[in-house]
């Protein structure tokens, strides 16, 4: 069991969330599914029976999901990072992340659900990390100009 586990609240969409990750990343499952018993009308407003917690797995890592009711909201203070070694893998997780939801800036979407991911190329910590200041305001400047991020067009404004 890993030490620290994201733990995300819906408001009733756990397990359809927690499928439609599961579809979208490879080497990923759904675990245990806990439901609501008598007390769960109460304490969350769900009938008993009621998915409460779907466990599940995106690439590996273990996540939670909870139908916690409408209390809570998903904001940009929280957000997954995909990192992706090659244009097609950002094209494939941008359209099926985005799908439904919200194209945003610098390679930030919200998905159907709410939740913001960042799918981001890994060359781009590098050159943004470039010991050249002008290399890496250059491409900071590419970037700024992007929905989804394309690594071709962040490349030249690294070699400008």
């Amino acid at each position: 069991m890993q030490k620290i586990t994201p733990f995300l609240w819906f408001d009733d969409k756990a397990e359809e969330a927690a499928n439609f990750y599961v579809s979208v990343f490879k080497n990923s499952k759904i675990g245990g599914v806990s439901r609501y018993g008598d007390a769960g009308e109460q304490a969350a407003g769900k009938p008993a029976g009621t998915v409460m917690t779907v466990e599940f797995q995106l690439d590996g890592q273990d996540f939670v999901a909870l139908n916690g009711g409408p209390h809570f909201k998903f904001t940009e203070a929280i957000s997954l990072v995909v990192n992706c070694e090659t244009q097609e893998e950002v094209d494939h997780f941008w359209e099926k992340l985005s799908a439904g939801g919200q194209e945003v800036q610098c390679g930030w979407l919200k998905d159907k659900y709410g939740l913001s991911w960042q799918v981001v190329p890994t060359v781009l910590g590098e050159m943004m990390q470039d010991k050249d200041a002008e290399k890496a305001n250059r491409v900071m400047k590419a970037m700024l100009q992007m929905k989804k991020l394309d690594i071709a067009t962040l490349k030249q404004a690294y070699e400008a």
